[in-house]
């Protein structure tokens, strides 16, 4: 297996390839300052500079058991990142250079996915009680969590719009995984559009333009890696819907937010066996 980070160029509607390297690597997150990218792979996190792109590891501690739900956080001071521990998935935070982690969830498992662009929030998916995964906030320094969704369906993959008004996801609620929105505090939640595929993990632009989520085939179960997959473009609206580039990927290919702070390209993995 080989793992490809490549970043997409909206204006150029062209794919740009970082980097190549055995093994997998996953769900790359763009620092806000738009000069390197974060990556995890084998439990660990990796700063990837776009000058001179090559894996550089980042100190986490204890946490040595990372997932692909990891990223920056507004100001880039900050990482967020999940760490399986023996009660499941837990959200914790670092420097952004490295350091420490503090724990920011109280209860597992816990999969962040979605940082507010003020800062102050974190939006994540959650099991309480049993294995219905729902939609969860949470204070960025800890506390009391939210729960946005009530057991719909599998609800996945939040994540803010750029003000901070509006949190996607996706559900699968009406039969299989689509793209669905709600107010940030979980009301008004509808679905964006309807169609065949197996949609997962929806991203809006920071410039507020754009929408990009991955495109399972009709009959996906869950959101596997190594399958036949594309990534679709649309207006926030889920209007003007085009798929952009297709390739062999899925888990690991866009787990999390990774558009450039400007919303003129975003980053990505694909795979060859």
């Amino acid at each position: 297996m080989r793992s490809v980070l490549c970043i997409w160029d909206v204006a150029d509607a062209a794919e740009h390839v970082v980097l190549t390297v055995d093994g997998r690597i996953e769900a790359p997150n763009w620092h806000p300052d738009g000069a390197s990218l974060l990556v995890n792979g084998e439990g660990r996190l990796f700063h990837v500079p776009l000058d001179r792109p090559a894996l550089q590891v980042i100190d986490t501690g204890f946490a040595t058991r990372c997932n692909n739900d990891h990223g920056f956080s507004p100001d880039g001071t900050r990482i967020v990142l999940s760490h399986h521990t023996e009660r499941g998935a837990e959200v914790f935070m670092i420097p952004s250079g490295g350091g420490v982690p503090q724990p920011v969830t109280k209860a597992a498992p816990s999969w962040w996915h979605g940082w507010s662009p003020d800062g102050a929030t974190l939006a994540y998916v959650a099991a309480r009680g049993s294995r219905v995964v729902d939609v969860y906030t949470i204070p960025a320094g800890g506390g009391d969590e939210a729960r946005l969704t009530h057991g719909e369906g599998h609800c996945d993959g939040p994540d803010y719009a750029a003000d901070g008004s509006l949190i996607y996801y996706n559900c699968d609620r009406g039969g299989h995984p689509q793209i669905w929105v709600m107010g940030a505090d979980g009301a008004d939640q509808r679905q964006v559009f309807a169609d065949d595929c197996v949609n997962w993990f929806p991203h809006p632009s920071p410039c507020g333009r754009y929408l990009v989520y991955l495109a399972y085939p009709p009959g996906t179960r869950g959101h596997p890696a190594d399958l036949p997959v594309a990534l679709v473009l649309c207006d926030p609206d889920g209007g003007n819907r085009r798929r952009i580039v297709e390739f062999t990927g899925g888990q690991g290919t866009i787990n999390v937010p990774s558009w450039r702070r400007d919303g003129g390209a975003f980053a990505y993995m694909r795979y060859q066996p």
